[in-house]
């Protein structure tokens, strides 16, 4: 079984296979980052228009690097949604256009799944149920993979995303866009503990995150400094993210009982965070489990991956669906 996999959900065109027999035989990742680098951020219109440009000339580059020919292709993985819907709808089109022109099936996926499952690519013995720590630009969750197929969110951020927050303080810095692992390169040189940023939601009662009162908390206290002060500002703001972070995740897994957690999205390449949560997880004899680097931000491995998965263990597949710009992971 060989799955073509195609990811357009935001700013990274991307494509890959996965083989049943061989696992991940091709994958390639066009990003637009310099493409917002002007604008501090993502333009829908652009991004959609550079996905529709670049996709093709990808998908034949990754046909001539890996040999593979698409008469060989038994299924097209696609993501479906979340997403930008101009984005989404450029992947759509060319995961239709090429299901009927090889008279295959499409399997549609949550982008979310695929940060879930993204793990399991590289861990054979990573089966559910496990707790995964979701965060990235656009998503900061917290999602019990009950089992393949069946996830139940049990804590969200109310406001920012956490990788929104990384960008944010990452402008506030004037670090060029994206600001995230810029902040994180910038705090290898400060202090944690000078600044005491706040840990919102950390007394109470929940799985969820709040991370817009710490992102005005830096930008009241860079009012008062000089940018020789910025590399402790970026290491105390990062250490009150992981701080929250690491504190939810692991309650929700005394909450639940479950003794594996995995960490997926953007966010999960931060080097910090990854030795925050091994820490702990070895003091609570806690199993942590993360993608590799590459397959934390967006992808079409996972999206391939993701497929395999849907069709190895007959879970439900979704006939002629539209692209959804909001699509809860609970809805799959």
């Amino acid at each position: 079984m060989n799955i073509l996999g195609i990811e357009t959900s935001c700013d990274e065109t991307a494509l890959a296979i996965y083989s049943e027999e061989n696992g991940l035989v091709a994958n390639s990742v066009h990003s637009q980052v310099d493409l917002f680098k002007e604008y501090g951020g993502v333009v829908p219109e652009i991004a959609a228009r550079d996905h529709s440009l670049k996709i093709i000339p990808l998908l034949e580059n990754l046909l001539n690097e890996s040999g593979e020919k698409l008469k060989n292709i038994d299924f097209i993985s696609y993501t479906a949604g979340p997403g930008l819907i101009g984005s989404l709808l450029i992947g759509d089109t060319v995961a239709k256009t090429l299901s009927k022109l090889l008279d295959v099936d499409l399997i549609p996926i949550n982008h979310l799944e695929g940060h879930i499952l993204a793990p399991c690519m590289e861990y054979s013995e990573l089966k559910p149920p496990y707790i995964c720590l979701l965060v990235s630009g656009g998503h900061t969750q917290i999602i019990v993979c009950e089992s393949f197929g069946t996830y139940k969110v049990i804590g969200e951020t109310i406001d920012d995303a956490c990788g929104e927050a990384f960008d944010k303080v990452g402008k506030l810095l004037g670090l060029e866009y994206p600001g995230g692992p810029k902040v994180s390169k910038l705090a290898e040189n400060g202090d944690s503990k000078r600044f005491n940023f706040p840990r919102a939601l950390k007394s109470e009662d929940n799985l969820d995150f709040s991370f817009s009162g710490l992102k005005t908390s830096v930008l009241y206290q860079l009012e008062e400094l000089q940018v020789s002060d910025y590399p402790d500002v970026a290491a105390s703001f990062q250490e009150a993210v992981i701080d929250i972070l690491a504190f939810k995740l692991f309650k929700a897994s005394k909450q639940t009982g479950i003794k594996k957690i995995i960490c997926s999205g953007g966010v999960a390449a931060n080097k910090n965070l990854r030795q925050v949560l091994k820490q702990i997880a070895d003091e609570e004899g806690i199993e942590v489990f993360y993608p590799k680097f590459e397959y934390c931000t967006d992808n079409a491995a996972m999206i391939a991956y993701a497929g395999f998965i849907r069709k190895k263990y007959n879970l439900s597949i979704e006939k002629n669906i539209f692209p959804r710009p909001r699509w809860a992971v609970e809805e799959i």
